[in-house]
């Protein structure tokens, strides 16, 4: 047996609660890694909520986690480059609020000694994320695309994937993140009435080609179909019901199309070229996720909420 965090109701945090599990066998195309550290998502708390019980059914008692690092324990059928030893970071869709979790090898990477295993746990979905949006909305070099949330955990590598490829972005954050956003080559811009005038003004030529929100607010939805000029150039990743609304797309990693290894990739780069910027919110231990999902709650973050194991 092996220790986990899960909850066995709908609710708020306390939920969250010590259980034991079997140790997983890997399958076919799968890794098991001993979790040395894991992020912490809005994805862990909507599912908690029951906010998508409709499009995520779930069995309770659930462990929640979608990413994790640590050290490969065993590999699966037809698994090749990694072996039991190896030092990984990688994302999935449930199960890392665990000593032992489950890994698709496709979603998975060698974790360099150089980036420490609270970055490595807090990498993965937010640069999948990034990759993602990038390749749904088709952003080309020279475009402006609009991020509405551009401080949170996605924008942060959003924001510094589309700086490498000549993409300008435009931010709305909050003042206080305004520096934080210039700093990862943003032009940002404050919420709130008057948004549509002040995008206008700071975009290059007064032109927003793409927009994604990525904030969840009602209004930026029909704000972004009006800058961009068509429904078909606005993502969300944060409003499926607005989304719907104004017949924009909604992506939540549903694609066909696989972006980890891309993803990874540029953000490795970034690294090794010393110019990746991943900060932490806080690191707890993974005994504590239920303050983490406070923490998390509580929303206005700048950087990643991080458990160890």
């Amino acid at each position: 047996m092996t220790k986990a965090i899960a909850f066995s109701e709908y609710g708020d945090p306390d939920v969250l609660a010590p259980i034991d599990i079997e140790v997983p066998e890997p399958g076919p195309g799968q890794v098991r890694v001993a979790v040395r550290t894991l992020g912490v998502n809005p994805l862990d708390r909507r599912l908690r909520t029951g906010e998508l019980a409709a499009l995520f059914p779930i069995a309770f008692p659930f462990v929640p986690g979608c990413e994790v690092a640590g050290t490969v324990t065993a590999v699966g059928e037809g698994v090749t480059g990694f072996a039991p030893g190896d030092e990984v970071f990688g994302g999935m869709m449930a199960g890392g609020y665990a000593e032992h979790a489950l890994v698709q090898a496709e979603s998975l990477a060698h974790k360099p000694a150089s980036l420490s295993w609270e970055q490595a746990a807090a990498l993965p979905t937010g640069a999948e994320t990034a990759e993602r949006v990038l390749g749904v909305l088709g952003v080309r070099p020279g475009e402006t695309l609009l991020v509405h949330g551009a401080a949170g955990g996605v924008g942060t590598l959003l924001l510094q994937f589309a700086r490498e490829r000549g993409i300008t972005v435009v931010g709305t954050a909050s003042e206080a993140n305004h520096g934080y956003l210039r700093e990862l080559g943003a032009i940002p811009v404050a919420y709130g009435e008057g948004l549509a005038e002040r995008v206008r003004a700071a975009a290059p030529g007064g032109r927003v080609d793409r927009a994604l929100d990525a904030s969840g607010r009602a209004d930026e939805i029909p704000l972004s179909v009006e800058l961009t000029g068509a429904a078909d150039r606005v993502l969300s990743i944060a409003n499926a019901v607005g989304a719907q609304q104004h017949g924009v797309r909604f992506s939540g990693g549903q694609e066909t199309e696989h972006f980890h290894q891309r993803a990874f990739a540029a953000a490795l780069e970034l690294h090794g070229a010393g110019r990746l910027v991943l900060p932490l919110h806080r690191v707890l231990p993974l005994a504590e996720a239920a303050e983490a999902h406070r923490i998390s709650e509580h929303g206005h973050l700048r950087g990643k909420v991080v458990l160890t194991v």
